[in-house]
């Protein structure tokens, strides 16, 4: 039979005292007969000697039992906790995406019916500002939607991250905007379709944040044995430091927060596909490094060799 810890955790801790009880009671009477047969010490089957050993095993017993129950209870508490937690993130979740984002919708059209019957610049500069700020908010309901809707458990399919990074990169459809990149023909990771979200979500940071007079991205996608990253550059002012550590810390307060939704999509769903983020800023610019677990050479998909000639080892891509 394989042993199994899922297996312990199940039982009640009356259950596994008792075990305790029973398994220390064998052990102390099969010690001493041990002890008696190789030294031939007849002490050691006293009924004193044997009590002893099993007041030992008893008292330890009633201590087991009670760390147990009372560990027992507070994972049931905790989960009783996260249940609710979830359940509430879930509503509020549905709530906005929903109910917000139709609200959002009508203010929106009033805002272009307004356009229409305005003629002075000020007016519409303030109803510009109002559709572009209803604009971000229901982006950030269809960020929300990725999130719930991505599945937690470990990923069992195979994707191309090169084909990934291409069409992420074909996105980037901003006139003044360079994008390079060096990739091999094919780099396969064990991720799904949702992997393409945190990538699409680089390169717009990349772009979006960008206030050079001229913008680049640089992307490259490298094999390094079990694992393969993705690290994508760009010449912009950087992802401020106090937002890269809300990120390292994991948790957000009053005072420290990112001001985005993007980072901490990037970072869950890279998580959730088994893989790791990093950011590095300097004054040239901003790296982000995605790296995932690669697939073996034996699981990835026979190549297909009509389309093998459009892959290049490097190529350019320039958005007009």
């Amino acid at each position: 039979m394989e042993f199994s810890l899922d297996r312990i955790y199940g039982r009640s801790p009356r259950s596994l005292t008792v075990g305790f009880l029973c398994a220390g009671t064998a052990l102390v009477l099969a010690v001493d007969a041990a002890v008696a047969a190789v030294g031939g010490d007849a002490v050691a089957w006293t009924p004193v000697r044997l009590a002893g050993g099993w007041t030992v095993v008893g008292v330890s017993s009633l201590f087991l039992y009670g760390a147990l129950t009372y560990h027992r209870r507070r994972a049931e508490a905790a989960r009783r906790e996260l249940e609710t937690s979830n359940q509430q993130l879930q509503v509020l979740s549905r709530v906005f995406r929903h109910n917000v984002r139709n609200d959002l919708n009508v203010i929106r059209g009033y805002a272009d019916l307004l356009g229409e019957r305005v003629d002075d610049d000020r007016s519409r500069a303030l109803l510009e500002t109002i559709r572009e700020t209803t604009d971000d908010v229901v982006e950030i309901s269809e960020k929300l939607r990725v999130i719930e809707e991505s599945s937690p458990d470990a990923p069992a399919e195979r994707i191309d991250l090169v084909e990934a990074v291409r069409e992420a990169a074909a996105d980037v459809d901003d006139s003044d905007v360079t994008v390079r990149m060096e990739t091999p023909e094919e780099a396969w990771i064990c991720a799904d379709r949702s992997v393409e979200y945190p990538i699409r979500e680089v390169f717009e940071n990349a772009v979006t944040h960008n206030d050079a007079s001229t913008r680049r991205v640089e992307a490259r996608v490298e094999e390094n044995g079990t694992s393969t990253c993705l690290e994508v550059s760009d010449n912009g002012p950087g992802i401020p430091e106090d937002e890269r550590a809300v990120l390292r810390a994991e948790r957000e307060t009053p005072l420290s927060h990112a001001s985005s939704i993007g980072l901490w999509l990037v970072k869950w769903m890279c998580e959730t596909q088994g893989g790791t983020v990093g950011f590095e800023a300097t004054d040239d610019g901003t790296t982000v490094r995605l790296r995932f677990e690669s697939v073996t050479v034996a699981d990835r998909p026979a190549p297909d060799r009509a389309g093998a000639g459009s892959a290049a080892d490097s190529e350019r891509v320039e958005n007009r």
